[in-house]
């Protein structure tokens, strides 16, 4: 059998996705093996998106979290995360909900991140008015072109912060997930060229405070760089599951899949072409051909995907039949997750409980 193979795989219905509790567990040890300290990770949940998983990660002695959005931060709050940092900057609705959160979650610490005056004002009388103090990150654009502010512009954010009640500026967060060279030493470059730009505002800030600001810097592609910086919290994402495009533009990292997705033959069209059960209803679509990687039919290749289709050409189809189960690789794992309502965890080579996929949701409570 090959490692991915279920023997119980008749019960379950496809599209599904299907979590390798075994590989999650080594993607964690294989993360925590990367860095000398486990005090500097902070990894993003948006891949996970589960309670189970983010358990998993307390277990193994991580205590610091990102996410993007109110829902993920209540889920870490529901399993007791003691740190969490909201890495997109609350506006709108997004403000009180974030406050009642803090309300109904003592045990956890919030944070989020800040990129200009007017927002950090709001910030500051919703903070004043809770009779709380928020500690924001100054989301600092080094290339990304996403958020943040200019680098030469964010030590006047800073002391700007510095005059508002509520507040509490003690730190960076610089993401760089445009640099994703599949040359580690090109990469390496890139990341370290990027880093640099923050390196007057870091000097500006420990002159005026009288220490370092905290650093919250990089993803996935850029975290073992980033690693190699005393001080920096490293905060990847998708390394707990791993994809198609980081599997192949990342060959230097230690992680491997662990979540895939089953999905069945329904017709064969003629002697090439024949007809899956995952549309992009189910799988990410927002990258061009090939969406997802067959292990079990690596010759397969996409023809055209509808809501609830996928028609594949392979070499010659009397190879397979109705109902005949296919393994893929998403490219991009992280939209896919938040497709599904659960997944099946499979353990020695068994499918048996089903993990819910909590904060696909935009809302859970708050």
């Amino acid at each position: 059998m090959h490692w991915y193979t279920i023997t119980n795989v008749s019960e379950i219905d496809s599209p599904s996705l299907v979590l390798y509790r075994d590989r999650v567990k080594d993607n964690i040890l294989a993360l925590k093996s990367m860095l000398n300290d486990t005090d500097r990770l902070r990894p993003h949940v948006k891949t996970n998106k589960m309670s189970e998983v983010c358990q998993m990660l307390l277990e193994a002695g991580i205590h610091k979290f990102k996410c993007a959005t109110i829902a993920e931060a209540e889920m870490l709050a529901a399993v007791k995360a003691p740190d969490v940092l909201l890495a997109h900057q609350p506006v709108g609705p997004k403000v009180n909900r974030f406050f009642s959160l803090m309300t109904v979650s003592p045990d956890t610490v919030f944070s989020c991140i800040v990129d200009n005056a007017g927002t950090a004002d709001i910030l500051s009388a919703a903070a004043s008015e809770a009779n709380r103090q928020l500690e924001v990150l100054i989301d600092v654009n080094v290339g990304m072109n996403r958020t943040g502010i200019k680098p030469e512009k964010a030590l006047e954010l800073y002391r700007y912060l510095q005059t508002l009640p509520g507040l509490i500026c003690r730190g960076l967060h610089v993401y760089d997930g445009h640099i994703r060279d599949v040359d580690l030493a090109a990469r390496s470059k890139r990341v370290n060229e990027c880093f640099e730009k923050v390196t007057p505002v870091i000097a500006g800030i420990t002159a005026i405070s009288g220490e370092p600001p905290r650093i919250v810097a990089g993803g996935s592609p850029s975290f073992p760089v980033h690693a190699g910086r005393m001080g920096v919290e490293c905060s990847p994402g998708t390394f707990v599951f791993w994809d198609g495009l980081y599997k192949r533009i990342l060959p230097d990292e230690p992680f491997d899949h662990a979540v895939l997705i089953v999905t069945r033959v329904i017709s064969v069209l003629d002697d090439q072409l024949l007809c899956l059960d995952l549309g992009h209803k189910s799988v990410a679509a927002e990258n061009p051909f090939p969406r997802v990687h067959f292990l079990n039919a690596p010759e397969a290749e996409a023809v055209s995907q509808s809501e609830e289709h996928l028609v594949m050409k392979v070499p010659d189809t009397r190879v397979y039949q109705v109902g005949d189960v296919w393994y893929g690789v998403p490219l991009h794992i992280c939209p896919t997750v938040a497709l599904h309502q659960h997944v099946h965890v499979i353990e020695a080579g068994m499918a048996g409980v089903k993990w819910k996929v909590t904060a696909r949701d935009r809302m859970i409570n708050v």
